[in-house]
């Protein structure tokens, strides 16, 4: 029994809640940094300050990821994490650019980024579930294209407002613009509406169904000889091993930092390695004494289980990520202080050239609206893993010419290689992971495979205020730089990806279940 295809409007409405989720997540993208530098945020403590939204990817989305696997109800399997997720980041939104101090606006970042967490991850197993192999490249495409337009109008609502409707950009020391303010409640009624055509639009097939189809694609896959499923778990003397291993290396970088009143920042990384250290000691005991059959166990032991093409495929999301990281963290101050020349938050000028990275974002973003629909096209006549190699380093070469375009004006010009990559980024990874994962885990792997994303802006959060301070002189010009030498590396690890499972035809012709070649 083979998963049917299913048509463009199909693929649409399952897709559409992703719009509403990224107009929230571009704004959040956008302007957060913006208010926390308006609320009296020093420019080098801003990436700690934003470590609230990769530590809530960290622990909710395989939580989510684990749950949604389990649940089947009234709603389905997936969507009512949508529902509720959306509705929490509705109410987040509302509040958020009415923070009255810096602390409060820290937090609302933190419950944001939950619920965008919340409302995001069930999505990416989304299109596995409802989507046959073949059709799963078109159907991650989708999601960056309305990623893509979510994030357009997200990025330039302030710019829109202001040049547009007359809004006000500036305000007094200490209060966030007018324009900001509005572009974040009409960002909730977006977010709320899209999600909501989502769950009422589309339905899911019942687990019965799903293992229906799973079995055929086991079948056809040991007819092809394709294949990778996850491994056994590391028994309790491995975790032991490796976690009594990080627990004692961390902890002495940990003592290190302290000793030597280094910069805060770096306990990030060093305090996370005591904990995860923790986190394994704890599993191998719990597996030793026969009681793994909880969710935290499982989670450790498909972390340790993933299939071999998904640790490939870490490698490129920790280079890749790291880079967007710093472009969020950095590009308004990067922008202000190189092409404005001040880093005054309450000025004309500061808020103007704030406003010129709103609409640079958006332009990146309807790049990668755009490339979402040639990516499945250059894949197809290439392969998966040379597109994502071509769309990384336009990535690399655009996020470098930041620092060497001195115009504002042209700094278009950098965007539409950073759109290209984020279409990738957005798309490909996830095509190439979906088909080497067992669907019954479909949310829990997708889930972890965020790890590989929060991993690398918790390392961003750690390092790059001490680089921009110590090492560039407070230029955060050159994170941005940095960014683009990540993504160099992201395309070099691309090189040693296994794509066993490539999607070879994605017209939704008949064609084997899986295919090789990709």
């Amino acid at each position: 029994m083979r998963k049917p295809a299913l048509h463009f409007w199909q693929i649409w409405n399952m897709c559409f809640g992703f719009f509403g989720i990224q107009v929230g997540f571009g704004l959040q993208n956008a302007n957060v940094s913006r208010i926390f530098q308006t609320l009296g945020a020093d420019i080098d403590a801003i990436p700690i300050l934003w470590i609230a939204a990769p530590l809530t990817g960290l622990l909710v989305q395989p939580i989510v990821g684990y749950m949604s696997d389990r649940t089947w109800g009234r709603l389905g399997r997936r969507r009512p994490y949508f529902l509720y997720g959306a509705l929490a980041t509705t109410a987040a939104l509302l509040i958020m650019p009415n923070s009255p101090v810096l602390w409060i606006a820290a937090g609302m970042l933190w419950i944001m980024d939950a619920s965008i967490n919340v409302t995001m991850e069930p999505f990416r197993a989304f299109v596995g579930d409802m989507l046959p192999h073949r059709q799963r490249t078109k159907g991650f495409a989708m999601q960056s294209f309305f990623i893509g337009v979510g994030a357009v109008i997200a990025s330039a609502m302030p710019w829109v407002l202001t040049n547009w409707f007359s809004i006000s950009n500036v305000a007094n020391p200490g209060i966030v613009p007018p324009s900001v303010k509005l572009a974040f409640y009409l960002g909730a009624v977006f977010l709320l509406g899209s999600v909501l055509w989502t769950v009422v639009s589309t339905k899911e097939y019942s687990p019965e169904q799903l293992r229906e189809f799973e079995a055929a694609v086991k079948t056809a896959n040991r007819d092809v000889g394709v294949g990778d499923e996850a491994k056994p778990a590391p028994d309790a003397s491995r975790f032991f091993r490796y976690g009594g291993i990080l627990f004692a290396v961390s902890g002495l970088i940990t003592f290190f930092i302290a000793q030597r009143s280094l910069e805060k920042e770096l306990f990030v990384l060093s305090v996370g390695g005591v904990v995860f250290g923790l986190m394994l000691l704890a599993a191998g005991w719990l597996r030793r004494r026969g009681r793994a059959d909880n969710p935290f166990s499982e989670i450790i032991d498909d972390l340790f289980a993933m299939p071999r093409t998904m640790k490939q495929l870490a490698v490129v999301q920790f280079f890749s990520w790291f880079a967007l990281f710093a472009m969020w963290i950095y590009t308004t101050a990067a922008v202000t202080a190189h092409h404005y020349g001040t880093s005054d938050p309450s000025s004309l000028l500061y808020n103007q050239g704030a406003d010129q990275v709103g609409v640079l974002f958006a332009l990146y973003n309807g790049v990668a609206a755009l490339a979402a629909f040639a990516i499945p096209v250059l894949a197809t006549k290439t392969s998966r893993k040379t597109a994502h190699i071509v769309c990384l380093l336009c990535g690399a070469a655009g996020l470098v010419s930041i620092l060497v375009i001195s115009d504002p004006s042209l700094l278009w010009i950098s965007m539409i290689g950073v759109g290209v990559a984020w279409a990738a980024i957005l798309s490909i990874p996830y095509a190439i992971l979906s088909g080497v994962l067992p669907g019954k885990k479909m949310g829990i792997y997708m889930g972890i495979f965020n790890f590989f994303i929060v991993i690398p802006q918790l390392t961003a959060a750690s390092i790059l205020g001490v680089l921009v301070r110590r090492l560039f002189e407070g230029e955060a010009i050159y994170a941005l730089a940095l960014g683009g030498v990540s993504l160099g590396l992201a395309a070099l690890a691309t090189l040693f990806v296994e794509d066993r499972a490539g999607a070879g035809c994605d017209d939704g012709s008949a064609m084997p279940v899986l295919e090789t070649g990709h």
